[in-house]
């Protein structure tokens, strides 16, 4: 285990790029069909027997990058078969410049059980499973004085919070994080966050996206309240209140003004105007919780 553990570290750089490219919803398309050399087929149902078989046939990264690019084409076999493989590729895949794309693709799909498949690969691709020890060896690594290795665990954090391992230590760490004197950590650590996808970030993006002295970090946590990383619709909607406050707080320059006022067009799915009233009205009017 140790030995794919150190194998991860060698990834972060790669991380690095990847990441950045997150936060760019314009992705672009993946360089080579990974199917190019099967004949195997994806319906949005699933795989015939004979597609599995077919598909069992590929070496595990073909397998994750053909499952990964037909998830990304809204597949819910894809889906379900990177579930169930997940496990048996640990330590059997690599991250590349095709995982990085797929992944950062995934990430932007407004479906969330999409999104989940992209985090599911990059763990396996990072050789980072579901235990105890990977999560102990990234909250060590979160530490490290070495930029790229702390931003790719700061990250990676995220993605083993939102599958369930160490949600608590996790989110603690990351919104210690959140206080880090360096703008560029403060940044990675709202993107860990975001991927963690449970209630108890809400509060953290919130005081970020009204706090933080960069104007760059206040613009990741708006934009992880309303529409990146893996909350729900509903626990993005938990926001809506202080975002309305938000957008009449004279303790707020203009640009944060403008991006809650975005948030809660992204979250609500509604059109208004800049204009607080009008979402005053409109919100209690609607009863949104």
């Amino acid at each position: 285990m140790l030995a794919v553990l150190v194998g991860g570290i060698g990834t972060a750089r790669a991380a690095w790029e990847h990441i950045t490219n997150a936060f760019s919803v314009g992705a672009e398309g993946v360089s080579r069909n990974p199917s190019q050399d099967s004949q195997t087929t994806l319906t949005k149902d699933g795989l015939t027997q004979s597609d599995l078989r077919e598909l069992d046939r590929l070496d595990p990264q073909r397998q994750a990058e053909f499952l990964l690019e037909r998830a990304v084409g809204d597949s819910r076999g894809a889906v379900e078969q990177i579930s169930s493989r997940e496990e048996q590729w640990q330590g059997k895949i690599k991250w590349n410049s095709q995982i990085a794309n797929l992944t950062t693709m995934a990430l932007t799909s407004p479906d969330l059980r999409v999104r989940e498949s992209s985090v599911q690969v990059e763990l396996a691709a990072y050789g980072l499973a579901r235990n105890s020890a990977s999560l102990n060896y990234l909250l060590n690594v979160a530490e490290s004085h070495d930029h790229a290795k702390k931003i790719w665990a700061l990250w990676a954090l995220g993605l083993l919070a939102n599958r369930g391992m160490g949600t608590g230590p996790a989110v603690q760490v990351l919104t210690a994080h959140l206080k880090d004197p360096d703008q560029d950590t403060r940044r990675w650590a709202v993107a860990g966050l975001s991927l963690v996808g449970r209630p108890q970030i809400i509060a953290p993006l919130l005081r970020t996206l009204h706090d933080d002295p960069s104007l760059s970090v206040r613009q990741s946590a708006a934009i992880s309240l309303a529409e990146s990383g893996m909350l729900t619709k509903n626990e993005r909607l938990a926001a809506v209140p202080q975002l309305l406050n938000y957008t009449e707080d004279p303790a707020l320059d203009a640009q944060t003004r403008t991006w809650a006022f975005q948030a809660l067009g992204e979250i609500t799915g509604q059109r208004l105007p800049n204009d607080s009233d009008a979402w005053r009205l409109w919100y209690t009017s609607a009863k949104v919780d």
